[in-house]
Parts: C-alpha cells; sequence; structure tokens
C-alpha cells in the first residue's frame, strides 16, 4: 500500500474518533453538569529507511471543557450547584472516593444525604446525616448545611491540580488516578437549589459534526483518486512494450 494511503487513512479513523466523540457530546446536552469532550491530535512523523519523513495523524488523548455550564435553579432544597468553574462534590462509593459536580442530592431513608444512586455525599468529618423533623435544611455559599437548631454538617469541596487527569467512571463520576490526589477548596461557592447543567452547545457541535463530515469526504475522495492514479500506473507499466 502507497504511503499516501497510509496517511489518508490515519486521517480517517482521526476524523471519525471525533465524530463519535462530538456524537457523544450532542447526546449529553441536556445531562447535569456534563463536560464537552475533545480529541486531541498531534502530528506523527515516521522516517522509514531510505525514505522522507511521513507526516501520519495521531490521536493522542482526550480533554474536557472545565469550564462551567449554565445554572438551572429548581428550588429543590437538596440541589447544589457549584458556581466556579473549580471544584468538585467528594461520594463514598463501594469502588472509593469518586468526585462530581452533579449536584442533585437527596435522602435516604436514615437520613444521609446521598446522590441519586444512593452513594454517601462526604462532609468535612465524613457522611452527612440529616434530621427531617427539625426544620427547612439551609446549605450556605460555603457548603455549612444547617436548619433552625443549627450546623449539621458542610459539603466537603475539593479540585485537582490538573482536572484533566481525573479518569471518567459511571452516573457522571470521575476517579483519581493514583498519584493524584485531591486539595480541599478552602472556601467554594455553592448555590442551594441550583442545578448545573451540561456546557455542551449543541448548535457549535453540530457545526463540528458537519465540518468533520465534510473533510471525511475530502479525505475519502482523494484515497479514491490515489487508487485511480495506482491502478492506471500499474496498467501502463504492465503494458509490453511495443
Amino acid at each position: 500500500m502507497e504511503n499516501t494511503t497510509y496517511i489518508g487513512l490515519s486521517r480517517q479513523i482521526g476524523l471519525r474518533r471525533a465524530m463519535d466523540v462530538v456524537a457523544h457530546n450532542i447526546a449529553n446536552a441536556n445531562t447535569p453538569a456534563y463536560k464537552a469532550e475533545r480529541l486531541v491530535f498531534q502530528e506523527y512523523l515516521a522516517k522509514p529507511e531510505h525514505s522522507e519523513k511521513l507526516s501520519f495523524v495521531q490521536d493522542v488523548g482526550m480533554a474536557r471543557d472545565q469550564s462551567i455550564g449554565p445554572l438551572t435553579t429548581t428550588g429543590n432544597d437538596f440541589d447544589v450547584a457549584i458556581t466556579e468553574e473549580a471544584g468538585f462534590f467528594v461520594v463514598d462509593t463501594p469502588l472509593g472516593e469518586r468526585y462530581t459536580r452533579h449536584g442533585r442530592f437527596q435522602l435516604s431513608a436514615d437520613g444521609q444525604l446521598v446522590t441519586g444512586e444512593g452513594y454517601p455525599v462526604q462532609g468535612a468529618a465524613g457522611a452527612i446525616n440529616i434530621p427531617t423533623d427539625e426544620g427547612r435544611i439551609s446549605i450556605a455559599a460555603d457548603g455549612t448545611i444547617s436548619n433552625e437548631n443549627g450546623v449539621l454538617g458542610k459539603l466537603q469541596v475539593v479540585d485537582f491540580e490538573d482536572p484533566q487527569q481525573l479518569r471518567k467512571a459511571a452516573n457522571g463520576l470521575f476517579s483519581a488516578p493514583d498519584g493524584v490526589e485531591p486539595n480541599d477548596v478552602a472556601t467554594p461557592s455553592l448555590a442551594q437549589g441550583m442545578i448545573e447543567d451540561s456546557n455542551v452547545q449543541p448548535i457549535l457541535e453540530l457545526t463540528r459534526m458537519m465540518d468533520i463530515n465534510r473533510t471525511h469526504e475530502s479525505v475519502t475522495k482523494f484515497l479514491q483518486r490515489e487508487d485511480e492514479r495506482i491502478k492506471d500506473m500499474v496498467e501502463k507499466l504492465g503494458k509490453p512494450a511495443a
């Protein structure tokens, strides 16, 4: 196979992966706290023996758009949004600590603050227990939870030196790889009765999808022309001399 064909195929493979990512973003445009993702590409240079350098396309990873999504008022006392770009809530799961910006919490049967999946939400001193018969619950901007009888606990909010290192897990959660440690946010900025929406912009994603599709079609036509050129060359070289 010709080098030009290999290079074209490397571009097509990258475009197909980029299309999958864009489609995933669009599918999560209404998922609370979802962060849009982008494939990161770079040029991959290869220098075969007795040949010039060849420039391939290589996807080297995924980058998340960490910008904050729009905030929606829900009026639910146990919905909490982080109103700044930095910060994650801490959740205790059977697989260990996980991190999320999806602050749609609720109370378990025994009065513990949990996620929709039933995972305990962590406070500065561990799990948070809230009595249901002692008046309305108030959650301050710094995460302090209280009722008419006083303070019940404080939501733990952490951040990471490089949030891009976090790995996606199920149910909108993230895990930290070995060696990546969270740092407590000293003065978090929270809003009770609100939820952070996805930061995906559907119109921009659809535009990217159309651009990827056009580029893919262009590369396909290039490969078809290359195939025709090679066939024509083989036919001409294969004819006996007159």
